[in-house]
């Protein structure tokens, strides 16, 4: 065990936080991955899940969080519609790296590491995940969501998973259900 004088109170706080989620059955999974490193997959009902990385530096702790793939189409559209959402959002922000990926953001000073405030960034990146995916999903992929719709058509798939998106099928395209067992 080591002297309670070398732990890192940053990296115990985030230690914490994550023990504390991942005992109240949310769902959430996390690992340390190396000093000051820890990976989490955050639960979500449009995004299944959404992975996040957060890295303890010298000075401050990054939060940063896989949201979408590069658009397809209407980049502009999608990237203000990201800005807007950013004035809404507490401590996050959507960040596009050099790829044109989506990602959710932070940086905090190290002094402000604490229990509370990783379970309120974490929570602030679970709900702006999930609350965001489909408006991404509709402005920036609506040509590729319409072609897996006729996709899964005409071959008789489940387009269960594409309710978000009716709006986008074939006309009178009929809604498959997957079987029930």
């Amino acid at each position: 065990m080591p002297d309670e004088s070398t732990v890192d109170p940053a990296e115990q706080a985030i230690r914490s936080a994550l023990e504390e989620l991942g005992q109240q059955d949310l769902g959430l999974s996390w690992q340390r991955t190396g000093p000051g490193l820890f990976s989490v997959t955050l639960p979500g009902t449009r995004k299944l899940s959404t992975d996040c990385a957060l890295q303890l530096g010298r000075h401050d702790l990054d939060l940063r969080a896989f949201v979408a793939r590069n658009p397809d189409e209407n980049h502009l559209r999608v990237y203000r519609w990201l800005l807007e959402r950013n004035l809404r959002l507490y401590g996050i922000r959507f960040s596009v790296d050099s790829l044109g990926d989506i990602y959710l953001t932070a940086r905090i000073s190290r002094a402000a590491v604490t229990v509370e405030e990783i379970d309120r960034l974490l929570g602030a990146v679970a709900d702006a995940a999930d609350s965001s995916f489909n408006t991404i999903l509709e402005l920036g992929f609506a040509e590729s969501i319409r072609k897996e719709w006729a996709w899964r058509l005409s071959r008789g798939e489940s387009t269960a998973n594409l309710d978000a998106f009716t709006h986008l099928a074939p006309p009178a395209a009929p809604i498959r259900r997957p079987p029930s067992t």
